[in-house]
């Protein structure tokens, strides 16, 4: 009888311990997920990565509160996740910093380190927002891609270069391809312009040399796109 009531209260306060846990982890997930959205302008983050770091802390959490300090739950567990097989695609580094976040939050709310829990949620989210504010790592010059159709009779290795060195510091031939059955080429360029330069002059000049074929200038190129 005594054994029964003792693990009626142990239950009640794992239960307890649970419903503390969730919470905590959910709310920390909300965070995460929150700092992840804010750190991304708004059409390059996932909005199905978003909810993922919402519900990965708690779902974390409660794998490690239900294993706890048991040898044959953890080895079982283990067994049981090696047979799952993700397929998504691989995110950029910061998208997996946020998921090795996440489960760590996770972690530590499984152990009942809530506190700490708490302040390493705190610190990182502030961390990364001040590094997204001072731009760090990003790049000081602004590059726009540059696409030229040109004939296919024209050598585009040196058509241009005079033109690039007047007018930009710097410029790369990023892709080439065959358009409208092979009989053009489409450059594409990554090229950053001087101070000084007239763009519209430049294409002109472009358009002098390619036959008057279509030019096209992107104003500006997204990270994400390289």
């Amino acid at each position: 009888m005594m054994d029964f009531l003792n693990t009626t209260v142990s239950t009640a306060a794992s239960i307890g311990d649970l419903l503390i846990l969730l919470v905590v982890a959910f709310g920390l997930g909300g965070l995460i997920s929150l700092i992840y959205m804010k750190s991304h302008d708004e059409d390059t983050y996932s909005s199905s990565f978003a909810l993922t770091l919402v519900m990965l802390p708690p779902v974390v959490g409660s794998i490690i509160f239900l294993v706890g300090t048991n040898i044959a739950s953890a080895f079982s567990l283990a067994g049981a996740f090696s047979i799952i097989r993700f397929r998504s695609a691989p995110g950029d580094a910061k998208d997996i910093t946020f998921v090795l976040f996440s489960m760590a939050i996770g972690l530590a709310c499984g152990m009942g380190l809530t506190v700490y829990a708490v302040i390493i949620a705190l610190f990182l989210s502030a961390m990364t927002m001040f590094l997204k504010q001072m731009h760090f790592g990003g790049h000081t010059k602004v590059q726009k891609k540059l696409k030229v159709v040109i004939p296919e009779n024209l050598d585009y290795t040196m058509a241009f270069d005079s033109l690039f060195q007047q007018a930009s510091t710097e410029y790369t031939l990023n892709r080439v391809k065959t358009i409208e059955m092979g009989s053009l080429y489409e450059l594409e360029y990554l090229i950053s312009f001087r101070e000084e330069t007239n763009e519209k002059k430049f294409i002109d000049d472009l358009r002098c040399r390619n036959g008057n074929l279509n030019v096209s200038l992107q104003m500006a190129v997204q990270a994400a796109e390289f």
